[in-house]
């Protein structure tokens, strides 16, 4: 953390979408602002120091936050996850930024690449209902809007790979995968095979009692990118 008399904290960590989109934004409010005590402190919790604050200013102001995060630390205002550079302008100037309007339930998973006409009639009929239910979130996107994005045929084989799998087990799920990549190739961003076992092989030990598990910030990095393009595969399949 840069030592400075700013209050205005940013808190970021890697493989986080939405904090390299802000990004820019942030580093242009900085070069507009030629007060030193209103500069946007960027911290990256991969930093030990860093992650102990946001700790420490969660349990102050009793915040649940992930990232992008942004708080004055002396006044608790504050706001959570990706804004235009006008919101984070009126946060400079000390308003209150309310939070995003939160969805009334889940969306209906769009119909799976070549789905029936039935198939997608119910879903039109049921994502029409969650529409009207849910008319106070901003941009929702129109059927054709959905049914024009590229759609999976399948479900991925579940469940992920993981160290208490068998050499059996993880054999079958890489073959099922594998399979499932190969019938879904129009879909983009996904992830290789190689990179979910060796996430799977990485993955720290449990460690035992009074023997717990050496940190590795440089592999907790790449792990937690990894886990941040599956987390969005899943999005994008409506998996919970």
């Amino acid at each position: 953390m840069s030592e400075t008399q700013s209050n205005w904290y940013y808190f970021c960590s890697t493989g986080c979408g939405f904090c390299k989109k802000v990004e820019p934004i942030v580093e242009q409010i900085n070069k507009e602002n030629d007060n030193p005590d209103r500069k946007i402190l960027r911290l990256d919790l991969a930093d030990g120091d860093n992650e102990n604050l946001a700790k420490e200013l969660k349990e102050k102001y009793k915040v649940q936050c992930g990232t992008p995060w942004f708080i004055n630390a002396e006044t608790g205002k504050g706001f959570c996850g990706y804004r235009e550079k006008d919101i984070i302008e009126k946060w400079l100037n000390g308003e209150d930024i309310p939070a995003p309007p939160r969805p009334k339930g889940p969306m209906p998973r769009p119909p799976f690449h070549g789905a029936s006409k039935k198939e997608e009639k119910k879903w039109k009929d049921e994502y029409k209902k969650w529409t009207e239910e849910n008319s106070h979130l901003p941009n929702l996107k129109t059927v054709d809007e959905l049914l024009s994005q590229p759609r999976p045929k399948s479900m991925p084989p579940q469940p992920w790979p993981n160290p208490q799998m068998g050499d059996k087990e993880i054999k079958k799920w890489t073959v099922e995968y594998e399979k499932w990549l190969k019938e879904n190739s129009h879909l983009p961003n996904t992830i290789p095979t190689d990179q979910i076992l060796q996430r799977m092989r990485n993955a720290p030990s449990a460690g035992s009692p009074g023997n717990p598990p050496q940190a590795n910030p440089q592999l907790e990095r790449r792990i937690r990118t990894i886990e941040t393009k599956l987390d969005k595969l899943m999005a994008h399949l409506g998996v919970k």
